[in-house]
């Protein structure tokens, strides 16, 4: 009966160690994101009477199909609907509502600080935190900058396996560390709309009430939270910081917290063009020059319990198996060694 139960014992170690080295993938969250993660569309709700109004068919042509902004165009039914409607995706939460113009298409589509957010991402920027403060917010927008300058001095990224399989880059930027601070203007028209995404569904308050607040962006431009400048604190910068920077054992995007931002990108032809043309317009924008610029320094190695590791996926994979029926291998070998003697 104790032999059983070393058999036992052996057979489970190989079930919950193996997986954690054999399926560990070691690209860094935020890149894996940029690499892998497509952006989830915002939902353009029309009436379906507008399908025979020439005005708004041109209008909605450039949005249908494969447009460069992540947008899904939906016509309804509903009769009462007399006004386009911009939902989040994967909810009903209304961004804007109103009329369809060419006006109102320019600024829920594009505006200076998004473009400014592809331009960093492109450049390989690992997380941008976006800080949306109102008119003498300076001084909290280099509170943070600073805190992620101490942050570039004392984080790594994960050691890289270029013969690793499942830790292939894709194109596009040079994979490096490097964390910067883009300050939003909650008094500026033209980042009204922009400043609700970032918010998202559920902070809509910060937004209408004027609350300043700061969100990470990575990837293709996915948001993992937005919190008001007053609760966040030096330690949840770095806890989500080098979060965003550690391996990436959550492979589903849907499984890990977050939303996607409206930007007029097209990411794969972008990604691929990364180091041969600009793939967006070098245009300075006051967000640009006021940015604090931190230092480049060389990095240390930061103890591990500083980290927070997202959970690891389900399911075993062919190492785990082969790592199994070794363990069953050695296990019955021992108690045929035990049986003859």
């Amino acid at each position: 009966m104790r032999f059983f139960r070393i058999i036992v014992l052996v057979v489970l170690s190989g079930v919950l160690v193996i997986p954690r080295s054999a399926s560990a993938c070691t690209i860094p969250v935020f890149r894996y994101a940029l690499d892998r993660w497509e952006s989830d569309p915002f939902r353009l709700v029309v009436p379906k009477a507008w399908a025979t109004d020439r005005d708004k068919v041109k209008l909605l042509v450039p949005l249908r199909g494969n447009g460069l902004a992540n947008v899904l165009v939906e016509e309804s039914e509903d009769p009462a609907l007399d006004r386009a409607k911009w939902l989040f995706p994967h909810d009903d939460a209304v961004l804007s509502e109103g009329p369809l113009d060419a006006d109102m298409l320019a600024v829920v589509l594009d505006s200076p600080v998004r473009r400014e957010l592809i331009r960093r991402i492109l450049q390989g920027d690992s997380v941008v935190w976006v800080v949306a403060t109102k008119a003498g917010g300076e001084g909290e927008v280099e509170r943070i900058a600073s805190r992620l300058r101490f942050l570039e001095q004392v984080a790594e990224l994960p050691a890289q396996n270029p013969d690793d399989p499942d830790s292939q880059l894709g194109p596009g930027p040079e994979l490096k560390l490097k964390f910067s601070v883009l300050p939003l203007s909650l008094d500026d028209p033209a980042e009204r709309h922009f400043a609700a995404m970032l918010a998202g569904p559920v902070h809509a308050d910060f937004v209408k009430d004027g609350i300043p607040f700061a969100a990470p962006v990575f990837g293709r431009g996915r948001v993992l939270g937005a919190w008001s400048l007053e609760e966040l604190d030096d330690l949840m910068i770095e806890d989500t910081s080098l979060f965003l920077t550690g391996r990436c054992s959550c492979r589903v995007k849907n499984e890990n917290p977050g939303w996607d931002l409206l930007l007029k990108v097209d990411w794969e032809t972008a990604l691929a063009s990364v180091g041969e043309d600009e793939p967006v317009a070098e245009e300075e924008t006051a967000a640009e020059s006021t940015e604090p610029k931190p230092e480049r320094v060389e990095t240390v190695e930061i103890a591990p319990s500083a980290v927070a590791e997202p959970p690891s996926p389900a399911g075993l994979t062919w190492a785990t198996l082969g790592g199994i029926g070794l363990a069953v291998i050695f296990a019955l070998a021992g108690w045929r060694l035990w049986r003859v003697r």
